[in-house]
């Protein structure tokens, strides 16, 4: 503009100004998003610092493992084992590809867990399971009941199936435990030590499902699922002998197909089973469950809610539930196991 003279200066408007465009253009941004309707179904199978490891499940790419990345448009929504996503870009599965997860399909079940009780954030442990089994050694290290009424009551609340798997039958009897639980109906499952697996109740139990196992380092839970799908095996650690807990090998939850085994179907489409082996635990937070969701696990109470005063917590004086069970419409033993599961956030997780 040098060399103008003030008149001049005065007679300019707007029009006049030339702007500079920016280095990337003058595209008008769009909230539309491609449909990738070209997109292939997949299964994360673990996650390893922002990269997934997926499973094509299609006629054209059967049974291959790619790896792949979260696209920008999907944002801040995250992507957990057990989700069914839908994968763009390089599918080839061959050294240094990577593909793109541009979509995560509506999950039908979400497990869950905070470091503990006082945590304001959740972790998703697995999306899309049915099964949760709950592995307890019976000795070396010792049972740790209020671990498992956490973990039962974190499946009821996802509204997972649970399975108690106990381990090391050789070394302790399951009966005290299973006495515990009896009320419940919590369907079990009792193994020996590794030197003497009986693998197929607990196959029978797995088949057609996806089971999340979850358990303490040292019961075991590890080694059982080397020994259910042998192909993948992951490292295992040992129990200390002074503190009676085990060392953490695992550090990141994977989902694995169950291999065919004798009474399988294994037809073209029949579905195996999948295992989800996670990270050992030494605590379970449940700040995200609702409380009053556990009592839908528990449908011979449930219908005796409605004589309860609103917002009943279900362990109080006035709660309904005591008249149903007096009323004999329920076993007294099954509103006892419903109150210690209420009480688990009131308690230390100690044994």
């Amino acid at each position: 503009m040098a060399g103008l003279g003030s008149n001049r200066r005065k007679d300019l408007d707007e029009d006049d100004i030339r702007i500079r465009p920016g280095k990337h253009g003058s595209r008008p941004r769009t909230r539309t998003r491609p449909k990738h309707e070209d997109a292939r179904e997949g299964r994360v199978l673990t996650v390893d610092r922002g990269r997934y490891t997926c499973l094509l499940e299609d006629e054209d790419a059967p049974d291959r493992s790619i790896t792949a990345m979260k696209a920008r448009e999907l944002g801040r929504k995250g992507v957990v084992v057990g989700d069914r996503v839908a994968i763009v870009g390089d599918l080839s599965g061959g050294e240094g590809s990577l593909a793109r997860i541009v979509r995560v399909e509506e999950r039908r079940s979400t497990l869950r867990r905070t470091a503990d009780d006082d945590d304001p954030y959740e972790r998703i442990i697995v999306a899309n399971a049915d099964q949760l089994a709950i592995v307890t050694a019976l000795a070396d290290p010792e049972p740790r009941p209020r671990l498992i009424d956490r973990c039962l009551v974190a499946a009821y609340d996802a509204g997972l199936e649970p399975l108690l798997v106990l381990t090391k039958a050789d070394l302790a009897s399951p009966d005290p435990l299973l006495e515990m639980y009896g009320a419940l109906g919590v369907e079990h499952v009792v193994t020996k030590s590794e030197s003497a697996w009986d693998l197929d109740p607990i196959r029978a139990r797995l088949a057609g499902k996806v089971t999340v196992f979850v358990g303490h380092s040292g019961v075991g839970k590890t080694t059982l699922v080397n020994e259910l799908v042998p192909e993948h095996r992951r490292a295992t650690g040992h129990v200390n002998e002074v503190t009676g807990r085990g060392r953490h090998t695992t550090t990141s939850a994977l989902s694995l197909r169950l291999p065919p085994f004798a009474g399988a179907t294994d037809a073209p489409g029949a579905d195996r089973g999948w295992v989800v082996d996670t990270p050992g635990v030494r605590s379970f937070g449940l700040n995200h469950v609702d409380l009053g969701r556990v009592i839908n696990a528990f449908p011979d109470l449930a219908a005796g809610t409605e004589g309860c005063p609103r917002a009943c917590s279900h362990d109080e004086p006035d709660c309904g539930l005591d008249a149903w069970v007096e009323a004999g419409h329920a076993d007294p033993a099954r509103l006892y196991s419903l109150r210690r599961l209420l009480r688990t956030r009131e308690r230390d997780e100690g044994d």
